[in-house]
Formats: structure tokens, C-alpha cells, sequence
């Protein structure tokens, strides 16, 4: 009985090893489709970055979405930095809003390098990084290998496998095999100021994975300003009436 067991969990965490993007990546087919932007294919990584107008001189936000559906599904975190006067280029990730393409942790951070590398060449003004949930870890891989002047994480994760091995009862963070997406390997990396922002009510990545983080980036002398909203769960965030004025106080503070 013992050994069925065992073969059953084994061949369950084989399953899971093989699904498991599935699960990371859940993407929808809607398009992002705003006039506002322009789209540009970069050639290096075939990164699909959408740019707005605006001054060049001015501050940039270069946004990284979460995992849920297409950046179709996040015009409105895009449009706070709009209506703050931002320039913004949002990546869309392949496999999502008709983008062909697999999504992984090698490719996504690849595409995010890539999608800083060409926003500089073409913005004079700063520029910040903001995150949201997966991209939280893309805004991090930023922050930590490019010059960034900010670094915004909204509702972040110590690494992405802690929360797989909370959902499936799998060792997830020490099996080959696993897209392990680990933000605790950054903290020591930035040389930027950080805001973070979480949902206190947040069940689908806990207030405590970001109060980890934050202490990670704390203990390794980062500059960083934490701020739990209040009530707010994983998806409306940006419906706390403090959302907005933290990322004005924390953005036109930039160096």
C-alpha cells in the first residue's frame, strides 16, 4: 500500500513538472488594442512592446503584467501612468493576446532586457519599472541588471515556486524541472528605491510573501517603502482610494 503510494505521488509530481506552465501562464486570446500605443516587434527576442506617446524627456514606466489573461486585461493600470503624464511601454508576453510564441521564465526575462534596452535607446528622460504579480519578478530582473531609477512591485512573491508548493503539496522550489522564479535572488542587486504594494486581503499570493520580500531588500540596506492596502485583495488594487497617490508620492520623488 505503501509503495502504490508512493508510485501515485511520483508520477502525480512528473505530471506536474510537465504541466506546470500551464498553470504559470494562462493566457487569453484578446488583443491589446489602444490607439494610444504603438506596437513594436524587437528583433532580438521578438518582444511585442506597446509605447504611448508622450515626452521623451519625462518619466517612462516600463509595466510588466501578471499572469492572467492578455495586457488587453490591464488598460487600467496603464492608464494611471497615462493620466499621471507618463510615458509608458507595457510588454505583452507571447502565447497571450494572439502573440505567437511559449511563454517561460528564460523567455520573459529575456523579452523584458530587451524591452529596456530598446526604450532607452529611444527615451531620454527616466525611467522606472513597474510589476504586477508575475511581473513583479520581470520588474525585479530589470531593476537588478539595468539602471533604473524606480521600482514599483504590486502584490509580489518571495518565488514563484513557494506558492506551487503551497497549491500542490510538491516540493515545487527542488525539483528539476520547475520554473522557479526567484525574487529573493535579487535583493541584493538593486541600487534603485522600491515601492511595494499589497493587498492585505490578497489570497492568491498573501500579504506575507511581499512582507518577505521587503525585509529581504531591507536587510540587504534597499531602499524601500512598503505600503499594505488596506481591504484590497489580488485584483482590485488599484481601486484602493490610497493607489493612486502612493505611486504619485513615490514617482515624482525619484531621483
Amino acid at each position: 500500500m505503501i509503495v502504490r503510494g508512493v508510485a501515485m505521488y511520483l508520477i502525480y509530481a512528473v505530471a506536474m513538472v510537465l504541466l506546470h506552465p500551464k498553470y504559470i501562464y494562462p493566457f487569453g486570446s484578446d488583443p491589446f488594442v489602444d490607439p494610444a500605443f504603438a506596437t513594436h516587434v524587437l528583433d532580438d527576442t521578438q518582444a511585442h512592446l506597446h509605447l504611448s506617446d508622450g515626452d521623451t524627456d519625462g518619466l517612462a514606466i516600463l509595466y510588466f503584467m501578471g499572469n492572467g489573461g492578455s495586457l488587453a486585461y490591464f488598460g487600467a493600470h496603464l492608464s494611471v501612468h497615462r493620466d499621471a503624464g507618463h510615458r509608458v511601454a507595457a510588454l505583452a508576453y507571447p502565447g497571450g493576446g494572439g502573440i505567437p510564441g511559449n511563454p517561460s521564465e528564460t523567455v520573459l526575462k529575456a523579452q523584458a532586457l530587451d524591452s529596456y534596452d530598446w526604450l532607452v535607446a529611444r527615451h531620454e528622460g527616466p525611467i522606472a519599472v513597474h510589476g504586477y504579480s508575475l511581473g513583479t519578478g520581470l520588474a525585479l530582473h530589470v531593476g537588478a541588471n539595468r539602471d533604473v531609477n524606480g521600482i514599483v512591485l504590486e502584490a509580489p512573491y518571495t518565488r514563484l515556486c513557494d506558492l506551487m508548493m503551497r497549491a500542490s503539496w510538491l516540493p515545487a522550489c527542488y525539483i528539476p524541472g520547475i520554473q522557479r522564479w526567484n525574487s529573493t535572488s535579487y535583493v541584493d542587486q538593486i541600487e534603485a528605491p522600491v515601492l511595494v504594494l499589497h493587498g492585505t486581503e490578497d489570497d492568491l499570493i498573501p500579504i506575507t510573501y511581499g512582507q518577505k520580500l521587503v525585509t529581504g531588500l531591507l536587510e540587504a540596506g534597499q531602499e524601500v517603502v512598503f505600503v499594505p492596502l488596506a481591504g484590497a485583495n489580488h485584483h482590485n488594487t488599484l481601486h484602493h482610494p490610497d493607489y493612486v497617490k502612493q505611486f504619485d508620492d513615490f514617482l515624482t520623488n525619484l531621483p
